[in-house]
């Protein structure tokens, strides 16, 4: 259940007041990303262990033809951990590992990535091995990265990209509440095939919404006369 994260450049906007109470979370999660726990997954960082299994079950062409290309080793994948600590401690990019409540094996990943940097608005992206599609798992870890950005990061704005032959990263993204707001034609290359992506993205108040009690969201204002 793949769904890109754009290997380009950074967009700049401009960035908005932060509080104390922000830089100093921004302060901690740069030194280390704080443990995620759901009801199926524990998110935690990566570590050089993971190297292997991430390798094995990232890199199969079902999960990996529609996602920048992986490493071709667990070396590579070594490297890249490594890579990720380092944007971490700068401030400019987070990637989780995802394990099963119970169990301490890397099955997949999300990541993060500022488009400014206050974190005003940022990427997300994920990879999980094929074998933990349609079991939950995708939900439960999302809806921890979506509440950590939103929260912890300060995001206002949660952009992702799916190619739009991806069908089930697309309908990953929209159980998530993400709404569709344009088509970007020739991509994303796979394999020097060129594709349209699917430019999604989750407001901040529209997640507050979300997540606000039913019986509230409807309520009249109180009028008085």
């Amino acid at each position: 259940m793949p769904a890109a994260l754009n290997p380009g450049g950074s967009r700049k906007s401009s960035p908005v007041y932060k509080s104390a109470a922000w830089r100093n979370r921004r302060k901690r999660w740069q030194q280390r990303l704080p443990v995620l726990s759901g009801k199926q997954v524990v998110l935690r960082e990566l570590r050089t262990s993971d190297a292997a299994t991430l390798f094995a079950l990232l890199t199969t062409e079902e999960v990996s033809r529609f996602i920048s290309p992986p490493p071709t080793s667990v070396e590579g994948f070594e490297l890249f951990i490594a890579w990720t600590h380092r944007q971490r401690a700068a401030g400019s990019y987070i990637c989780y590992a995802v394990t099963l409540q119970g169990f301490d094996t890397a099955i997949g990943i999300f990541q993060l990535r500022q488009h400014d940097p206050a974190f005003a608005t940022a990427e997300w992206g994920f990879a999980l091995g094929s074998p933990f599609w349609g079991t939950g798992v995708f939900v439960d870890s999302a809806e921890l990265v979506i509440e950590f950005a939103f929260e912890t990061l300060g995001v206002h704005r949660l952009e992702a990209r799916a190619a739009t032959l991806n069908g089930r990263g697309n309908g990953a993204l929209l159980k998530m509440g993400a709404v569709q707001e344009c088509v970007l034609r020739k991509s994303f290359v796979h394999d020097g095939q060129s594709m349209d992506q699917v430019l999604y993205a989750i407001l901040e108040d529209d997640w507050r919404a979300m997540r606000m009690p039913t019986d509230l969201r409807f309520v009249a204002p109180v009028r008085v006369h």
